[in-house]
């Protein structure tokens, strides 16, 4: 980690942030971001696995949507920095990085510089309106235009009593016609029992873990058309040629899809 440490950082409690960078094998995280992903990792070892298959999801989705003629996404969550961000998975886009993690921010601008297409502000999703509202965000996106919004990984720290339907649907509203949602939630479908043990982890964390089955995840989709295979386990949404899929008999682990806005009535 930098020795440069970000103005309010608190090094001693576990980010959930700094915790999916070491999933990922990344660099940025203290020892108690370590210390609560390896607890996580005794109840659910494929953790790993799994942050690996959202990135990987978020690479597909991008590239899918720049192909179908999006040029401007707004990434909310967005975590910190690693390979293939949206914007390099769709140069030449508008991209817009949201984040409430003062590590994520400071790491974010170091690493993307002066690129002019790209802006990183800060954010929270349970706010969605402040993020819709905000004059970085209203100079990047024209919202009268088709817009990807990226809500990966991030929609299980949200608790209930936050309204994540509600936050969707704001963000919906936002979006013009031919607009497209990419979301990602953690299913415990498939490991019941091991959300228990998860929950107690993050619940130290900067963030708690909600655990949510499959039926609940479905619902944050609502109001938008799904696009083909619909909402699935992250390596079966359009794998790519040849690419192995695992875990597919086991039921919902961790979903994803990618909905559309048809014209509003």
């Amino acid at each position: 980690m930098t020795d440069q440490l970000p103005k309010g950082l608190q090094t001693h409690i576990p980010n959930v942030a700094r915790m999916y960078d070491y999933y990922l094998g990344g660099k940025d995280h203290f020892p108690a971001d370590r210390e609560a992903a390896e607890k996580v990792l005794e109840v659910i070892p494929e953790v790993r696995h799994s942050a690996r298959s959202n990135r990987a999801f978020l690479g597909r989705t991008v590239g899918f949507l720049a192909e179908a003629g999006i040029r401007q996404f707004l990434d909310i969550g967005a975590g910190l920095p690693t390979q293939n961000n949206v914007h390099q998975v769709a140069p030449g886009a508008r991209v817009v990085y949201v984040d409430n993690d003062p590590t994520v921010l400071v790491h974010g601008r170091a690493i993307l510089g002066k690129n002019e297409n790209v802006t990183i502000v800060e954010g929270d999703v349970r706010r969605p309106e402040e993020i819709l509202e905000h004059p970085d965000v209203c100079a990047a996106i024209d919202f009268d235009q088709p817009v990807g919004i990226l809500l990966l990984a991030i929609m299980h720290f949200v608790p209930d009593q936050d309204d994540p339907l509600d936050i969707v649907a704001t963000l919906r509203r936002a979006m013009a016609p031919g607009s497209h949602l990419v979301l990602s939630h953690v299913a415990i479908d498939a490991r019941p029992e091991a959300a228990e043990g998860v929950t107690q982890v993050y619940d130290g964390a900067s963030s708690p873990f909600v655990a949510r089955t499959g039926k609940e995840i479905i619902r944050l989709f609502e109001g938008f058309d799904m696009v083909e295979p619909g909402i699935v386990n992250l390596p079966e949404w359009r794998p790519d040629p040849g690419a192995a899929v695992p875990y597919r008999d086991i039921g919902s682990y961790f979903l994803g899809g990618v909905g559309t806005v048809g014209n509003k009535r």
